[in-house]
């Protein structure tokens, strides 16, 4: 028992610092591929993705970003409690289900671990969640969340995104276009920010209109 719980120990520890540097790593370099990727790649689709500073990137995006995903990004530590309780509440009651991860929690799960796996990936995304918001500035975060976030079936960053759907790229985004891509975040495999109807048009509109809201109220403050 001793030897079992001996050998344990020295597992985590070396999983410890593997991801210690996995992450420190991930805040210099950019994320060159994911296991969502791979399973596009699997699944016999191709994959079209391309890094773009956050500097470069229009400013909307993230804020059409945080006006549609996270509203308290630059004021949590990674969780938003309050958001994580209203979800809880709201698919107490029924109707479609809600999630209440922050930005934080989507990077992490994004960049370093696989979708799907119930609890047990809940866990280790709650893990990297805390080394991210560790290690990395919230600039650092949200820039990698930008570039590795699915945005249609294939397409991974608000770059490749612009380029499918407004054949430019995301250096320039009107808010309307900023809030469409945002609007594809949540399910990028069923939605499409190009000619959008139903849903993804209502709430990208809704967000291109709090794309100024979120400018305003300085919401994105830790970004600038």
């Amino acid at each position: 028992m001793i030897r079992i719980l001996r050998t344990l120990f020295k597992a985590g520890l070396i999983f410890v610092g593997i991801s210690m540097l996995w992450v420190g790593l991930y805040r210099f370099v950019p994320v060159p591929f994911t296991w969502t990727m791979a399973g596009d790649l699997a699944g016999g689709r191709s994959v079209t993705k391309r890094w773009m500073p956050l500097s470069d990137m229009d400013p909307d995006m993230a804020r059409a970003a945080i006006a549609g995903e996270d509203s308290r990004f630059c004021e949590h530590h990674g969780f938003d409690f309050r958001a994580i309780a209203g979800a809880a509440y709201r698919n107490a009651k029924g109707g479609r289900i809600r999630g209440g991860s922050t930005i934080s929690q989507q990077t992490a799960k994004n960049a370093f671990l696989f979708q799907g796996g119930g609890y047990v990936r809940k866990a280790f995304e709650a893990y990297f969640t805390v080394l991210i918001e560790t290690l990395w500035s919230k600039r650092r975060i949200m820039e990698v969340y930008l570039n590795i976030a699915e945005t249609g079936i294939g397409t991974y960053g608000a770059d490749a995104a612009a380029i499918r759907y407004f054949n430019h790229d995301a250096s320039r985004l009107s808010p309307t276009e900023a809030g469409r891509i945002a609007a594809v975040l949540p399910l990028p495999k069923k939605r499409a920010a190009i000619d959008p109807r139903g849903f993804v048009r209502r709430h990208g509109n809704t967000l291109a209109r709090y794309v100024g809201v979120v400018r305003r109220g300085g919401l994105d403050g830790c970004l600038r």
